[in-house]
């Protein structure tokens, strides 16, 4: 049997270390930890890494000293830096130093998870089948993301990704990077939110040495460090009316201006960006630019929310699981219809926290109804009034109707209720257990 990867943790704080270990651990990888410098160094030429992850700042030096013992081996180790929040400078000298990624503080799990799964399939023959590990399912939305994320890769055009939160979004934009021909090169994700306004155009553009208070040293932005590769926008919608102006004019002129420059640098990135909310509705709220609109949704992917694909997630939940806790986790089969009849709100995040709080609760590792703690699905609002928009809840509920009325037409013989409503007695049970309808 082959060994697990093996990772080298390097931080002098106990806690990160901790947890990033416990999530390591439970993708089934095998860990080891250095606080210092010196000590990466000496494990490093000791013992074979498949990645090495470690803090910018540590006691006894810097994480570009890591970066640079690590790229000097005979077999160079791929290295991801974690960086101050709002550093962005940091993390940009980690890049040119050799660093494949960065990952911000304070270190959100998710992240992590994609950002090891992403080193640890970089050689060109782990890439052929990227879509089909990580995409999960078989449901024909899933089959025609998957297609049309390969189309996306060959071509530089941007893309704007629309879906709920916790449908994938960022995972899709990973692939469509790791897909294309600019793999080789940074993906620089950046969550639009996430940033004080003040500091907005120095985090993205850079900033010259003495532009404003502190700014003791000429830094480069995520344009910069995204330069040749992919630069993902996550939240769009939140950016403020103000930077949308600046953005646009760098998606324009392929340039961007540093913070107290007097000219211009050339920057080629192709630009993924992404949001939950309708940037529509906001154009005509006046709050997203219309001209950004359409520079950035000049191809467009929906990704679809978990409940519309609810044929999914018995495979989704055993992918999960694998990851969470290993093979022998079972999940019993009244769990299993627990789960498909749930409406996930949260979507894959959602269910991926179910599963791991039931880990945490089951016995016999054998994760049963009881254990997911789920509440039953309740009628939308915005349904229970009669508006038709969330769509999918307006048409979930017109379809619980239709079933419903069939059912008693025929006194709940099913097979009968199948032929009134023209479908298949097997795609009857399915949207049955879907609508939660016993």
């Amino acid at each position: 049997m082959a060994a697990s990867p093996r990772i080298l943790l390097v931080d002098d704080e106990p806690d990160l270390l901790d947890l990033m270990e416990l999530t390591l651990v439970k993708m089934g990888l095998e860990t080891d930890r250095a606080n210092s410098v010196a000590e990466a160094q000496t494990r490093l030429a000791q013992t074979h890494y498949d990645l090495c992850l470690t803090d910018m700042r540590l006691g006894d030096g810097e994480g570009l000293d890591v970066v640079a013992c690590a790229s000097a081996l005979t077999a160079p180790v791929p290295v991801a830096v974690i960086t101050a929040y709002g550093n962005a400078g940091n993390a940009v000298a980690a890049l040119k130093a050799g660093a494949f990624d960065y990952l911000a503080k304070p270190v959100a799990l998710d992240q992590l998870r994609a950002l090891v799964k992403s080193a640890l399939n970089i050689p060109e023959a782990a890439q052929a089948d990227v879509t089909a590990r990580d995409l999960i399912g078989q449901s024909a939305a899933m089959q025609e993301i998957r297609a049309r994320i390969a189309k996306l890769a060959r071509t530089q055009a941007p893309v704007h990704i629309a879906g709920e939160s916790g449908s994938g979004k960022e995972l899709a934009a990973r692939l469509i990077h790791q897909l294309g021909n600019r793999s080789d090169k940074p993906f620089v994700a950046v969550n639009c939110g996430a940033i004080p306004e003040t500091l907005m155009e120095s985090e993205f553009f850079g900033y010259r040495k003495g532009a404003f208070t502190g700014a003791d040293a000429d830094r480069s932005g995520f344009f910069q460090a995204a330069d040749g590769g992919t630069l993902f926008l996550d939240e769009i919608a939140d950016l403020p009316l103000s930077m949308q102006v600046k953005l646009l004019r760098v998606l324009q002129e392929k340039k961007v201006r540093k913070v107290g420059a007097t000219t211009e640098e050339a920057v080629d990135v192709r630009i993924v960006s992404a949001t939950h909310q309708n940037l529509v509705a906001l154009i005509e709220a006046g709050r997203f630019r219309q001209d950004l609109y359409y520079r950035l949704n000049v191809i467009d992917l929906m990704m679809p929310s978990l409940r519309e694909r609810a044929e999914d997630i018995p495979e989704m939940a055993r992918f999960l699981l694998d990851k969470l806790g290993g093979a022998e986790i079972k999940l019993d089969r009244d769990a299993e219809k627990t789960l498909r009849a749930y409406a996930f709100p949260g979507n894959v995040r959602e269910l991926e926290n179910t599963l791991e709080r039931a880990l945490a609760l089951c016995e016999d590792r054998c994760i049963r109804a009881a254990d997911l703690n789920l509440a039953p699905a309740q009628l939308p609002a915005s349904a229970a009034s009669g508006c038709k928009y969330p769509l999918q809840d307006y048409l979930d509920q017109a379809e619980r109707a239709a079933i419903l009325e069939a059912l008693e037409q025929t006194r709940y013989n099913k097979t009968a209720a199948a032929r009134v409503l023209g479908v298949t007695f097997r795609s009857l049970r399915y949207r049955l257990e879907r609508l939660g309808i016993e």
